[in-house]
């Protein structure tokens, strides 16, 4: 019996790591994994709902396999992940061809549930609770993650890994979909995550980046009642001998604390790079947002931060055009960018998902003109500010984390199976806090840590050469 399977992933990190996980559990119940879902015997689509155009993207996938499912009924069908848990039956609704639907938290029932399928059982659809669907205790373990199993052909690179130390989300902003989607906030056992870094280790990876949503909330409490938090997990995992980098997302502000600054600081494979969503400058957006925090608390932080690390590099997330958001809400958002000079930001356009607080409490009446405006002048700030701050590296050293040819360089067919490694072609890499660094090289450098010299820079990429002398500049 074939058993081909083709995957697709849509949304965050979190779905890249989930995505591993199942083709590991398929690859190892003997499935392959194919390139074309024309080619597949079971298509899945990992799902995001975080905002309205990740989850039509995966519809308008799904018309497009429709024909192949009628012209071959054994063909299987499937959507997992976060719109599977938030839309369940609505999905079979909307797309009928459909024969699966998973939520993140029932992945590691995948290859059982396609044997059903495949058995003349039908529909199959396995979802978690909801948060008022049971007791804690039973809600918490119907999100639980399965036991991890890592396929190094699966990621992005096979010496760059991410690592879940936590899930689920208590936060619960008026806008966001996790709580619901992904349960509970739970932190996995200190022994499970340090034993699936030495796995990782094992398999030749070099930087790990640690994922959660709350990320630095991360506490795990023992049986005997002591806890581990997210400066001693990062303490323990800088002892393992083959990763040489740490990296950690996504960070909740009032979770930044002196003890995890001074914890980063101290531990140099610990990347001072720090990822946390400000979402507004304005406190009475933020209020409406339900976030927990002013203005003011987020400025606190980054004041904790520059003492603390001085040279780290902040990133945030903003959402422009959010219920109720005046012309001044917004301007004090660009003040906010313009004052704490992010490294990166990453901006989105408030997009209404069923089942939040917004969506039930709060009118969203902000023309998708006016967000679309603001979206392109916050942008605008954002990247003026960062290609300040990237020219100041001209004319230094820094250290990358040499990835593979560029996009520009597949692109523009410079990359061939044939190639042995000499040939040149456009490398890209990041430097310990995250800076996205090209340089003309060649493909044998995957994987290897070099000195690159910077020449130019834009507000996203610096562009330099490969240093002859090893002279390196960490932390930059």
């Amino acid at each position: 019996m074939n058993k081909r399977v083709y995957i697709q992933t849509v949304g965050c990190q979190m779905n890249v790591l989930d995505s591993e996980m199942v083709i590991a559990d398929l690859k190892r119940h003997g499935y392959t994994v194919v390139d074309n879902a024309m080619e597949a015997d079971c298509v899945l689509y990992n799902t995001c709902s975080v905002r309205e155009k990740a989850e039509e993207k995966v519809y308008s996938a799904l018309g497009k396999v429709k024909t192949q499912k009628l012209e071959n009924e054994s063909k299987i069908i499937g959507v997992m992940g976060c719109m599977a848990q938030k839309d369940q039956e609505i999905i079979f609704k909307r797309a009928p061809y459909v024969d699966l639907v998973v939520g993140p938290g029932q992945l590691h029932n995948i290859p059982k549930l396609l044997d059903k399928v495949r058995g003349g059982e039908g529909r199959q659809m396995a979802v978690s609770l909801s948060r008022k669907g049971g007791s804690q205790a039973s809600i918490a373990r119907s999100h639980e993650t399965f036991d991890p199993l890592r396929d190094p052909t699966m990621r992005p690179t096979p010496f760059q890994a991410y690592l879940r130390i936590q899930i689920g989300c208590d936060k619960f902003c008026t806008y966001c979909v996790v709580p619901n989607t992904r349960g509970p906030e739970q932190g996995r056992s200190p022994d499970d995550i340090l034993a699936e870094a030495n796995i990782l280790a094992d398999q030749g990876c070099l930087e790990i980046t640690l994922l959660g949503q709350t990320v630095n909330s991360y506490k795990y409490k023992h049986d005997d009642g002591s806890v581990t938090d997210m400066a001693a997990l990062l303490e323990q995992l800088h002892e393992i001998d083959g990763i040489k980098r740490i990296k950690f997302v996504t960070n909740y502000p009032k979770d930044m604390t002196e003890r995890l600054l001074e914890t980063i600081r101290d531990l140099p494979k610990v990347s001072k790079y720090l990822h946390v969503p400000a979402q507004s400058g304005s406190d009475e957006v933020l209020k409406r947002m339900k976030r927990g925090y002013t203005v003011a608390d987020y400025m606190a932080m980054m004041e904790r931060i520059e003492r603390i690390l001085p040279d780290a590099a902040i990133s945030s997330d903003f959402i422009v055009g959010f219920c109720g958001e005046t012309e001044e809400d917004f301007k004090q958002t660009m003040e906010l960018t313009r004052r704490c000079r992010f490294k990166n930001s990453f901006i989105f356009q408030y997009s209404v998902r069923a089942g939040t607080k917004a969506f039930e409490r709060l009118e969203d009446d902000i023309p998708i003109e006016v967000k679309a405006r603001r979206n392109n002048e916050l942008l605008a700030v954002q990247d003026e500010v960062a290609k300040e701050d990237n020219l100041k590296f001209v004319g230094k050293t820094v250290e990358v984390l040499v990835e593979g040819p560029s996009k520009k360089a597949v692109r523009d067919g410079n990359v061939s199976d044939e190639d042995n490694g000499d040939h040149i072609v456009q490398m890209i890499g990041r430097t310990h806090c995250d800076r996205i660094v090209v340089f003309d090289g060649n493909r044998r450098q995957a994987g290897h840590f070099l000195s690159i010299t910077i020449d130019d820079a834009s507000s996203h990429t610096l562009v330099g050469r490969v240093k002859t002398v090893e002279v390196v500049s960490i932390g930059v």
